[in-house]
């Protein structure tokens, strides 16, 4: 894993996850495979495995790069602009 600086890394914020899964696909019954958490605003949206990849979605509409993964056991985090590892 490479990991980089990151002009990104600016926005991170102290965060708490604002849901138990991923916001959109609880309003809409969807599932998803994995969590990704906004470390701008603690959105936590599906990863890009998922059918809706709301996490990168997020990304573009509100201008917040930066995510973790909110799965256990797992401890980075990565930026969608540059997609990398940061």
């Amino acid at each position: 894993m490479t990991v980089r600086t990151d002009p990104h890394l600016a926005l991170v914020r102290p965060v708490t996850p604002r849901a138990p899964g991923c916001e959109e696909c609880l309003a809409t019954h969807s599932p998803w495979v994995h969590l990704r958490l906004c470390l701008t605003c603690g959105h936590v949206g599906c990863c890009d495995s998922s059918p809706n990849r709301h996490a990168r979605r997020h990304a573009a509409a509100d201008g917040h790069p930066i995510v973790a993964s909110l799965e256990p056991g797992e401890d980075w985090r990565w930026c969608f602009v540059h997609e990398a590892f940061v």
